[in-house]
């Protein structure tokens, strides 16, 4: 009897692209980082942020041999260590934007190369107005970062009422916002260097360079080189977590098969698969029949090849970075006691006022004028589809810092109490530009609006 074909969609799910896969991950990662994030805060407001410092301040470590222990906080485990797997993930996304996606052509980069940009010199410009000549002032990287998850799951909410055009628009400017952060990071936020760690680094990262170079396409050696190469930039006073963004660069973007190959291999093995099924002398059972178990597993082997080393780390590690890296990362980083704060001085203080006004007005004014700039310039055009009133809406949005602004507020100041006043900023920007560019962009998708 002749097998009846069955729908593929029903039976395996709607065949989704890599950045729909992302859009996905990342609307329902905003959400959990949401989550997280208020429970951080109840939990300090009920226990006090003193007894949560406690907590995330207490020590681990790994030793190998009485001479050699590594033991930091849990805090620096998660600041340092797991988000290095967040670094990673976010260079896996700008070598696949770069090489095929959103930045490969300079004339599709240019609008969010731009826009991120303004996003990243004004707000940094309004933090240095309200905190120049002050023990606050090296804190001005702290507004000029936008939290990917955050903004572009707000968007992706909002999908039936803004043009699918602007949810790229903004995922590209948040990676090249990214992007920017990193060098921010790498050139002003490192400390004193250990030249013989840091050479240490160089030699690993030409060895990575070097497997790249020579065809490797198992991730293994190159995941078994990071450790090496985490714990040498550790030691060499640029910030550990580079290491993710350095491994990012050298994971190969290419399959080791073609598709064309991958094609007859296939067609190889579903025709030997038939055969055997055909065979009345064997089973028709994959746990029983042992060739057509074999045969799957060539088949899965001939699968993995087509795919390149990047997508399977990116696929693999973006589900645990998304879940529970960042979100982690928030729990440790944004307990701040909202009930012992002192309302009547906040809007006083200048670390809060720049770093709330860098991510509310520095943001909106920097992206919406530097877009204007590049448009009317010639150097890049609007997305189609995609009016200014929606690239004002991205604007309002891309002022939600969070992740990557706390990340910078720890590295900029040795203050306990300048980083909780940059977080008390912070969480005030990034909510009200929520807040802002959620109504602004409903409004926008009314067909009421003129423009």
């Amino acid at each position: 009897m002749k097998d009846k074909p069955y729908p593929l969609e029903p039976l395996f799910g709607r065949i989704l692209s890599p950045f729909e896969h992302f859009l996905h991950r990342t609307t329902a990662g905003g959400i959990v980082l949401l989550a997280a994030t208020a429970t951080a805060l109840t939990l300090a407001s009920i226990f006090g942020a003193e007894a949560l410092h406690r907590l995330v301040d207490y020590p681990i470590g790994f030793s190998a041999g009485p001479e050699h222990r590594l033991e930091l906080s849990l805090h620096y485990w998660v600041n340092d260590g797991l988000m290095a797997l967040f670094f990673l993930v976010v260079g896996l996304e700008l070598k696949r934007e770069i090489l095929v996606g959103e930045l490969h052509s300079l004339k599709d980069a240019a609008l969010p190369v731009f826009a991120a940009a303004g996003g990243m010199v004004v707000p940094a410009l309004i933090y240095g107005a309200f905190n120049s000549a002050t023990p606050a002032a090296h804190g001005w990287g702290i507004p000029m970062a936008t939290d990917i998850a955050f903004a572009v799951g707000i968007l992706v909410l909002l999908a039936s009422r803004v043009p699918r055009n602007l949810i790229i628009f903004l995922t590209a400017l948040a990676i090249a916002d990214d992007l920017g952060a990193v060098l921010v990071i790498a050139g002003f936020y490192t400390q004193t260097l250990d030249y013989r760690a840091l050479s240490v680094a160089a030699v690993l990262f030409a060895l990575l360079v070097l497997l790249n170079r020579g065809g490797v396409r198992n991730p293994f050696p190159y995941l078994l080189l990071a450790i090496p190469l985490w714990l040498a930039l550790f030691h060499s006073g640029v910030h550990a977590t580079l290491a993710g963004v350095l491994l990012a660069l050298t994971i190969p973007a290419f399959p080791a098969h073609t598709p064309a190959r991958y094609e007859r291999r296939v067609e190889e093995l579903l025709d030997a698969f038939r055969a055997d099924r055909r065979d009345a002398s064997t089973s028709d059972d994959p746990l029983t029949n042992r060739r057509m178990a074999t045969i799957a597993e060539t088949m899965e082997r001939a699968s993995t090849a087509v795919q390149s080393p990047l997508q399977r780390i990116e696929h693999r590690l973006t589900p645990w970075v998304t879940f529970a890296v960042v979100p982690l990362f928030a729990l440790t980083n944004a307990g701040i006691d909202l009930s012992a704060v002192s309302w009547r001085d906040a809007p006083t203080e200048p670390v809060i006022l720049g770093v709330s006004a860098g991510l509310l007005v520095g943001k909106f004014v920097g992206i919406s004028v530097f877009s204007w700039l590049a448009v009317v310039s010639g150097v890049a055009r609007l997305p189609s589809g995609v009016g200014w009133r929606h690239v004002l809406g991205a604007a309002w949005l891309a002022g939600i810092g969070f992740t990557m602004s706390l990340f910078i507020a720890q590295l900029a100041f040795a203050d306990s109490a300048l980083v909780e006043e940059a977080k008390l900023g912070i969480v005030v920007g990034s909510f009200a530009s929520a807040l802002i560019g959620l109504a602004w962009l409903y409004t926008a998708g009314s067909r009421r609006w003129v423009g």
